[in-house]
């Protein structure tokens, strides 16, 4: 391949006012199987697809370029969208490069960069109130041109549920919101079962603060959800007074997640969807002798010590026989914190649930730290 001439085809490209890039065609799968690209005005967001994640990072303006030469290492076709025209960029096997351009038949919302023809779960032109009064839709159902991130991640969130429940055949799911906060998401999850599922729902959404409660009901009186409501209570010593099919935690603090994710074991709850938040617990505790340098930098310990957590979550998890994955999403407010732990009740063998906790245990003994799930699980005789 002659990089001179692919900078150059490329460059030309570039002053195109391009909005959008996909790239595609990998020379191999492990590689990942697409990246596409948002222009942002002052910046360009990345959006990175393997097999089953995807990891978003952003690039300055004038980096660009470059960035799109290292992509061509792996991935052999390029398109680039503008609003008027589609360009077109194919490496061949012999490493020829071909450049070709289209009128463009895609709508672009040109300032997202975004390609508005995607079949979201929450459509445009509904009246979906709760999306109307976070100033995400316009009274006539149309997305704000500044909130279209948000909208994203949403739908985002909403389409991991979706996934995990194509094959649920009850007609009606009962749903514990820990930490609920000022419950945007639990009114969307709301909607999305009773109106777009048509399941009969129940969620009850549980937060320490009084006043956040009070709003939250009154907010679920005004839309009429019957089945949604919100209580005052401690995650640790929440008991239901129903069955639970699912359980959400969104950013619950440090080892309010682990409480959460305890209780759903204990409940035997089908379904968890955690985002965990302000992992200190890890941090607190961690060293090594043999690895003194995981502790040396205080901004690495404290992601190790976050990964850490995680990791000894989901594996636990596993050994109590739940199929776990840890998927990085786009986050709500912007935020690193973004890693969600989903998992579902299944059957996993004896052998291979030992083996799970063993990892979660050597792992705790050779960095010297206890970790608040496994603790519990231990004293309640369940792990």
């Amino acid at each position: 391949m002659d990089k001179i001439e692919l900078r150059e085809k490329i460059g030309s490209v570039l002053e195109h006012k391009i909005e959008k890039i996909v790239i595609s065609n990998p020379i191999k799968k492990e590689l990942g199987i697409r990246v596409d690209i948002y222009n942002k005005q002052d910046y360009f967001m990345v959006v990175r697809y393997t097999q089953k994640q995807s990891f978003t990072s952003n690039i300055k303006v004038n980096e660009l370029l470059e960035a799109l030469l290292a992509f061509a290492e792996n991935f052999k076709q390029f398109n680039f969208f503008n609003k008027d025209n589609e360009f077109i960029i194919k490496i061949s096997k012999n490493s020829k490069i071909f450049l070709n351009k289209l009128k463009n038949k895609s709508k672009i919302d040109t300032f997202s960069g975004n390609n508005r023809t995607k079949n979201y779960i929450f459509a445009e032109g509904e009246n979906i109130e709760p999306l109307i009064d976070m100033g995400i839709f316009t009274k006539e159902g149309k997305v704000v041109h500044s909130m279209y991130d948000k909208f994203k991640q949403i739908n985002r969130f909403i389409e991991l549920i979706d996934d995990y429940i194509k094959n649920y055949n009850k007609k009606s799911i009962n749903i514990i919101d820990f930490g609920c906060g000022k419950s945007y998401l639990t009114f969307l999850v709301y909607y999305y079962f009773k109106f777009i599922k048509n399941i009969d729902i129940t969620i009850t959404g549980l937060d320490l603060k009084a006043d956040v409660i009070e709003k939250c009901n009154k907010t679920a009186k005004k839309y009429n959800y019957s089945g949604l409501k919100f209580e005052l209570g401690d995650i640790s010593d929440y008991e239901p007074s129903t069955s639970v099919d699912m359980i959400i935690t969104l950013h619950a603090c440090d080892v309010a997640t682990d409480y959460a994710l305890f209780n759903a074991v204990k409940w035997g709850v089908k379904m968890i969807f955690s985002v965990p938040c302000c992992q200190h617990e890890v941090n607190s505790q961690i060293k090594s002798s043999f690895l003194p340098i995981i502790t040396r930098y205080g901004v690495i310990k404290e992601r190790i010590s976050a990964d850490f957590t995680d990791i000894i979550r989901c594996n636990l998890l596993r050994a109590m026989s739940y199929n776990v994955d840890l998927i990085e999403f786009i986050g709500f407010e912007h935020t690193p914190k973004n890693l969600l732990i989903r998992a579902n009740l299944t059957e996993i063998s004896k052998n291979i649930r030992e083996n799970y906790k063993k990892e979660a245990e050597d792992l705790m003994t050779a960095f010297g730290f206890n970790q608040t799930l496994h603790t519990l699980l231990l004293k309640e005789k369940l792990l």
